[in-house]
């Protein structure tokens, strides 16, 4: 039995103000009605209600809550999310962040101390790629 040993692998943290920030919403501003964010990374620090269609990343930082319908590519949650969340590349929960709604994404990551409830819908992944080497080759001898 041969056990292969990875890396860990290094997720990327999204804390830090980055050339991409579009935008920051922080504590004591309340928004209500439709977001919609082109490329880029939106910050929310605030209370929003509404819906979110961002094609680039939305980070919902501790303070946040949102009551939204939310479309995007990638959202990492610390604060409170209510209502259902499109993610096309993945959703990160962190250690306090709380979702109470469904989410649909190929990639849910929640840490330790990160609150979930409600379904998570995976698409089926596509049929793997077959390999090249014929059956009966000498590679199957090994």
């Amino acid at each position: 039995m041969v056990f292969q040993l990875r890396k860990p692998r290094r997720r990327r943290e999204l804390t830090a103000m980055t050339d991409e920030d579009v935008g920051w919403l922080d504590t004591g501003v309340e928004i209500e009605g439709k977001m919609k964010v082109n490329s880029g990374l939106i910050r929310l620090n605030t209370h929003f209600k509404g819906e979110i269609l961002c094609q680039g990343t939305i980070l919902v930082n501790d303070q946040a809550e949102v009551d939204a319908e939310i479309h995007t590519k990638l959202i990492s949650i610390s604060g409170k999310v209510k209502g259902a969340i499109h993610a096309s590349d993945r959703v990160e929960i962190k250690e306090h962040g709380v979702v109470l709604g469904d989410i649909y994404t190929p990639s849910l990551v929640i840490d330790p101390g990160g609150f979930f409830d409600g379904q998570c819908h995976m698409p089926i992944p596509g049929p793997e790629k077959q390999s090249a080497t014929p059956v009966g080759s000498a590679d199957d001898l090994i």
